[in-house]
């Protein structure tokens, strides 16, 4: 078991072209994913796309790679991520978020989805750790996603790897308008962040909705954001980032990219 606690890390995952466009991202990504020590038990996961009626976690043991978007090259379909499910660690991931006050289900047929198989191609391309899937539920806030962060704290001292997938900005309005030049709204909201995770100001960040510059422009709906709460929980109120990326594909895609510790 690994001496240390591990990081959280938070990913930015990008369009599904991530996969094969790895920009910057992919090989810092890769980089860091070479420093894992070689005894990681598994890796939990908090991804947007998949949505819950209510707290659920992938039981899965073999879980197969869902191409859950359209429009895109047919190589892209053909990519498959064969990692192993863990069905143990997720029940140990119920048992401790349920010990937390938040109960959840097992979903034993759930598949990974993009948020979860593309930037894992990067950070671990021999797919030989095990992944575990929790949905982000419905309708929770930030500081509920916290919260379920919090609960698997404990995680990273048996040497599990918590992570949020999802992106520092999410405008899809923005992203077919084809500008390439950085769009000022995506730096000043990326920055915000950063310094308030670097001050350790959690209430502010609890609260970027109505404190952080152009929120609701970066983020017109919540979900791509809230899985950084997931891994900041788990990374606990005294964490600091160590930014791998801070890339923007598209002019409006802030790929920040960071560990929590």
């Amino acid at each position: 078991m690994t001496a240390s606690p591990l990081p959280t890390l938070f990913v930015s995952h990008g369009a599904p072209l991530f996969a094969v466009e790895a920009g910057t991202t992919g090989p810092a990504l890769a980089a860091w994913g070479q420093t894992l020590p070689p005894d990681v038990r598994g890796i939990v996961i908090m991804s947007p796309h998949w949505m819950a009626r209510s707290p659920a976690v992938m039981t899965t043991a073999q879980p197969t790679t869902w191409h859950d978007f359209g429009g895109f090259p047919p190589a892209l379909y053909e990519l498959q991520y064969p990692a192993p499910g863990h069905p143990a660690l997720a029940q140990e991931v119920i048992a401790l978020l349920g010990a937390g006050g938040i109960p959840a289900q097992a979903d034993a047929n759930r598949p990974f989805d993009h948020g979860t198989w593309v930037p894992l191609m990067h950070l671990l391309p021999q797919a030989n750790v095990p992944i575990v899937q929790v949905a982000l539920p419905v309708g929770r806030n930030a500081r509920q996603v916290y919260a379920m962060g919090q609960t698997l704290q404990s995680l990273r001292s048996q040497g599990v790897l918590v992570m949020g997938s999802g992106s520092m900005t999410h405008n899809l309005a923005e992203f077919f308008g084809g500008e390439r030049e950085v769009a000022p709204y995506v730096t000043e909201f990326s920055r915000w962040i950063e310094s308030k995770l670097a001050a350790g100001d959690l209430e502010a960040l609890l609260n970027y909705r109505s404190q952080a510059p152009h929120a609701h422009r970066a983020h017109p709906t919540e979900d791509h954001f809230l899985p950084l709460f997931f891994a900041l929980g788990a990374a606990g109120a005294d964490a600091r980032p160590e930014y791998l990326s801070r890339e923007v594909m598209y002019s409006m895609l802030a790929m920040d990219t960071f560990t929590l510790q």
